[in-house]
């Protein structure tokens, strides 16, 4: 089969690109290093014939609801624009369990990736996903006011290496729909995993344990982005994830 892999040089896009040439795939890598504006569709034009699905890992970092929505909508407008052109048979797009629940920000584009997905007439699986073990490291090196914090709330972190495993079966079958939600192994308290993780790269200062505002903060507290009862469990623990680490 080929694949194609929006975002196919970042952090998740590298994981999935891995796991589709080990099973022997051929890959078609979307991002701005390969010529491919997603966002203004510069060079898509031709790059998805002979793709059988596109799987999409785009993404942009950003609190700023404008920023996120204006990036997955448009790169999600022009992709399935393509697709159409090019006769791909399928879309599978990576978002976020318990997206609604905190409906701006960040999360406010990737809500908007998911209607017009399913909205669109290529046919479509969206997989959504607890965040992924490298959330802590993330939320450590965002710094507030100059200073390292550990943001409070509830997550079930899961190995990057295991959603591109479970995107890419995904992707070698039909159309799915809304997917089975995909979590860690076990909940876990954010806080206590930014400073594991700070402690494990050397840091060894006061790291101040904070509650993120808005909805965001409230969602993490509350336990809304966490996988329900039904979802698939991902098996290597944040603990295994922070001893693989190079610098640990």
């Amino acid at each position: 089969m080929r694949f194609a892999i929006a975002g196919g040089t970042g952090m998740t896009g590298t994981h999935v690109e891995a796991v589709v040439r080990e099973r022997g795939h051929e890959v078609v890598l979307l991002s701005r290093s390969s010529g491919v504006d997603l966002v203004s569709g510069a060079g898509l034009h031709g790059r998805l014939d002979g793709v059988d699905t596109v799987i999409d890992v785009s993404n942009v970092t950003t609190p700023r609801p404008e920023v996120s929505v204006s990036f997955f909508a448009g790169a999600t407008t022009n992709l399935l624009a393509a697709e159409r052109m090019a006769g791909v048979t399928h879309h599978l797009a990576l978002t976020i369990v318990g997206a609604e629940a905190a409906p701006d920000g960040y999360y406010a584009g990737k809500l908007a990736q998911e209607r017009l997905v399913e909205q669109g007439d290529v046919p479509w699986t969206i997989q959504r996903t607890t965040q992924f073990h490298e959330y802590a490291g993330m939320m450590y090196h965002r710094t507030h006011a100059g200073a390292h914090v550990a943001p409070t709330g509830r997550v079930q972190p899961v190995s990057l290496r295991e959603v591109a495993e479970r995107l890419v079966d995904l992707a070698e079958g039909d159309p799915a729909g809304r997917a089975t939600d995909l979590g860690g192994p076990q909940e876990e308290s954010l806080a206590d995993l930014v400073r594991r993780y700070a402690h494990a790269i050397g840091h060894h200062g006061v790291l101040p344990v904070i509650d993120m505002p808005g909805t965001l903060g409230r969602a993490f507290r509350s336990g809304a982005l966490l996988p329900g009862p039904g979802a698939l469990r991902g098996t290597q623990t944040f603990t295994e994830w922070l001893a693989a680490l190079p610098d640990a």
